[in-house]
């Protein structure tokens, strides 16, 4: 029991009216794109076990149970259903406000669409869905998983929190029923195709099939357990791999034991039917307690469920849990190649714990939401920041859990194991560095360990050389003959840690869009955040950029052969060779030559806390390596500085490179000067000539760009007009390179400018069914490209410069 009679949300969340659709929602750009509409709500999971993901009208539709892998099928037997008597009459619905489109479950009442039936809230990594209009009672369900910062044991775990909160403003008795039922899915969530062809896109991005086993569900069963405390069904399969294989493992729905509270279930019933076994419930809000533990036939399904029922005198509340777990312990690349979840160092790794899942989440959740209440309290609470900023800040952070997150087992060489996002889930390979220059704030802030790991995948790949030849496929998209080139140059940065279909963190470069090993920005990237996770964790941890520094050195060097004219800065190519990788650059550019002088700022930064260890005096020959990169960093850096300031400035702001003829104002022209700021490097340009830069993207790509309604565009001219109207990337919104300009607004005194950025990126993103899938790009049509995006997160960029 409880005395609040309802749960407290936050001010600052998203909502919005449960069932309630949109009469516009942004659309993709390119018909290969995944446009799975806006019916998205909150991930629930934890980040790299899987997840799933529940709507604003209250379907579970995203399934992100196999690692790296995307599919979005509302699921109707997975479902919470209410009933309620006051004595006199009595009524029960399905809580989903959309009815099944095949048939099924014929016999379930479904919840309102219209009126004034509730809301929807999110603010990651809690939701609730608070029911109006409909029952006398007052009902809410809070969900979440245990996501909480800096946290490497419980942010791991495959598991949901559904609580309950139900109170009586009545005058009357009213009795209660609440049933969860799940359809049991184990198996479903591996590729059928154990050897996927990879083909060319028609925008040019690689992709292979994924073709999950839905529906195949023989041998499935489920059985009740229980304890003194707990009781709950466990969804399970008859075949078990010894050790399991990806798709094998277990459900588990389950609820605690209650003085006063009636507990019944039902193990085997069929959601595939008209659901008449189980509906039962809308006659008295409880099941039949029934037991099979016969496991389905071939073309057979099989789900589970549980019912509270009680009854609440007048002026009561009562608080229950519900929680779904899950087990599925493998994620597989490549035929063959298996790495078993993080969460598995905890609770083991045979598939059959989704009950040890859920008890222990039934034992902690109040717990784990404590802690996630103070976790964000400091930031909810501050005044200064708006509450939609607050809101998008922390919704941004859905992308840790659905972006086909993998994290790996604890091993002797990785203690916490190892870690990846998705760049996005159309372009299905991890943690792209270019993306992660913007994307990484956030994990670096929350969860540093985690962000040092990825560093030092990149560290360990640099030398390492893959001469597999490949078509590449920007040719394909503008129809002319593609040149042939490596997979992997050694030396060079590589632009991704690897796909799912292969062997991710060993086998890197699997995008084949451009020749990756030409690109001029991976490189000062790996740099920058190298030291960036360096400085801002402490300056601490010598030993991780010792262990990384040979990388430094071999990348740097690479860099700098494609400084044809030695004057100190590596040219563009005329070929998109960097992030925006379909707008050419020629010569030195204000984009890549600007994150040169940043790297070399932060190559020399490094040598000097190396040099300055104690044991290095002890180590002559790594001591004497380091001065004399050093100075050649510093020779480097001198001669570039002013052959970027004589060859880009042109007295307003920085050309878009030295040799094009462009006028074009780009958005995201000084990246660099941002991050040599943020590390407390020298300036690369003038303060002055930064200031002035600003301010003219400020006005051409934002205020005149549509009148800064959708954010800046990537590029155009001073008066706010396209250089080319059929450009791609210039004329875009990139989401998280708006999020990173405001944050560089915010830097350079201007916050006024930055907020007023990232409140049109937000609004587009959140008021138009974008919410939980925000994408790289936006356009003024309406268009959208690239969802469930890494580079989004760069919003927490803004927070650490409006932090200090």
């Amino acid at each position: 029991m409880t005395n609040q009679p309802s749960p407290e949300i936050p001010s600052c969340t998203w909502n919005r009216p449960i069932g309630l659709g949109w009469d516009k929602p942004y659309t993709v750009r390119y018909a290969s794109n995944i446009d799975d509409g806006p019916w998205h709500g909150m991930p629930l999971g934890g980040f790299g076990a899987g997840c799933i993901g529940r709507s604003s009208r209250g379907d579970f539709n995203f399934w992100h149970i196999d690692g790296g892998e995307h599919t979005f099928k509302n699921i109707p037997a997975c479902q919470f259903s209410v009933f309620e008597s006051d004595g006199s009459s009595s009524q029960a619905y399905a809580l989903c406000t959309q009815a099944p489109d095949d048939g099924s479950l014929a016999e379930w009442q479904w919840y309102p669409a219209s009126g004034r039936v509730g809301t929807y809230h999110a603010l990651y990594p809690r939701s609730w869905f608070v029911y109006e209009g409909v029952f006398q009672a007052q009902l809410t369900s809070e969900q979440f998983s245990p996501i909480c910062a800096n946290n490497y044991q419980e942010t791991s775990y495959p598991v949901a929190v559904f609580e309950w909160t139900a109170h009586n403003p009545t005058n009357a008795p009213i009795t209660l029923g609440i049933m969860l039922t799940w359809q049991n899915m184990v198996g479903w969530f591996t590729n059928a195709v154990k050897s996927p062809r990879v083909q060319v896109r028609d925008d040019g991005s690689p992709v292979y099939e994924y073709l999950p086993r839905l529906g195949e569900s023989k041998n499935n069963y489920n059985k009740l357990v229980e304890n003194t405390e707990y009781i709950g069904c466990v969804l399970s399969r008859v075949e078990r791999s010894v050790p399991p294989q990806e798709g094998e493992g277990e459900w588990c729905i389950a609820t605690r034991k209650h003085p006063g509270v009636e507990v019944t279930y039902h193990t085997r019933w069929n959601p595939t039917g008209t659901g008449t076994d189980v509906w039962d419930f809308s006659l008295h809000g409880s099941l039949p307690n029934y037991t099979d533990e016969t496991p389905a036939v071939e073309g057979e399904q099989v789900g589970a469920a549980i019912a509270l029922r009680f009854t609440l005198q007048p002026g009561e509340t009562l608080q229950i849990p519900f929680v779904l777990a899950w087990d599925f312990p493998i994620t597989e690349f490549a035929a063959g190649i298996n790495y078993y979840r993080r969460y598995t160092d905890f609770f083991g790794r045979n598939g059959q714990n989704a009950w040890a899942i859920a008890s222990t989440a039934l034992a902690e959740y109040q717990t784990w939401q404590e802690q996630i209440i103070a976790w964000q309290k400091p930031i909810q609470d501050r005044s200064d920041l708006p509450d939609w900023f607050k809101m998008a800040l922390f919704n941004e952070l859905y992308v840790l859990t659905s972006g086909g997150t993998l994290w790996s087992a604890a091993s002797e060489r990785d203690a916490l194991g190892q870690f990846a996002v998705l760049e996005c889930l159309d372009y299905r390979w991890y943690e792209s560095i270019d993306v992660r220059l913007y994307g990484s704030f956030a994990l670096l802030m929350l969860f540093p360990e985690l962000e040092k790991s990825v560093i030092r995948a990149f560290a360990r790949a640099i030398p390492k050389s893959d001469d597999t030849q490949r078509v590449i496929g920007y040719y394909y998209t503008i129809k002319a003959e593609s040149p042939i080139a490596v997979r992997k140059v050694a030396g060079a940065t590589p632009h991704d840690l690897g796909a799912p279909n292969e062997h991710v963190w060993e086998k890197t470069n699997y995008t084949s869009y451009q020749d990756c090993n030409m690109w001029k920005d991976l490189g000062c990237d790996f740099v920058l955040l190298l030291y960036r996770d360096f400085l801002l964790t402490g300056e601490t941890d010598v030993e991780f950029l010792a262990e990384c520094w040979e990388s430094i050195v071999e990348t740097l060097n690479y860099l700098k052969t494609f400084d044809k004219d030695e004057d100190g800065i590596p040219e563009n190519s005329g070929a998109p060779d960097q992030t925006f990788d379909d707008w050419r650059l020629l010569g030195v550019s204000a984009y890549c030559g600007g994150l040169w002088l940043a790297a070399l700022e932060a190559a020399i930064a490094i040598s000097d806390v190396l040099i300055n260890r104690q044991d290095a005096k002890n180590a002559k020959v790594f001591l004497g390596g380091l001065l004399l990169e050093k100075s050649t960093y510093q020779n480097w850096l001198e001669q570039s500085r002013l052959v970027y300031q004589q060859k880009l400035w042109n007295g307003r702001y920085y050309r878009l490179d030295s040799e094009s003829g462009s006028d074009v104002v780009m958005a995201d022209q000084l990246c660099g000067q941002f991050y040599a700021r943020l590390l407390k490097l020298g300036d690369i340009v003038p303060q002055d000539c930064a200031i002035s830069a600003l301010k003219t993207v400020y006005d051409a790509c934002f205020v005149r760009f549509n009148n800064g309604e959708f954010g800046a565009a990537n590029g155009v001219l001073a008066d706010g007009s396209p250089e080319n109207p059929h450009a791609t990337h210039p004329l875009e919104v990139w989401t998280g390179i708006n999020f990173g300009l405001a944050a560089f607004c915010v830097q350079m005194g201007m916050k006024e400018e930055g907020l007023k950025i990232a409140l049109s990126v937000v609004r587009q993103i959140y008021d138009n069914g974008l919410q939980f899938r925000t994408p790289e790009a936006i356009t003024a049509a309406g268009t959208f490209r690239a969802s469930t995006y890494l580079r989004a997160m760069a919003i927490w960029a803004i927070y650490l410069q409006l932090k200090g």
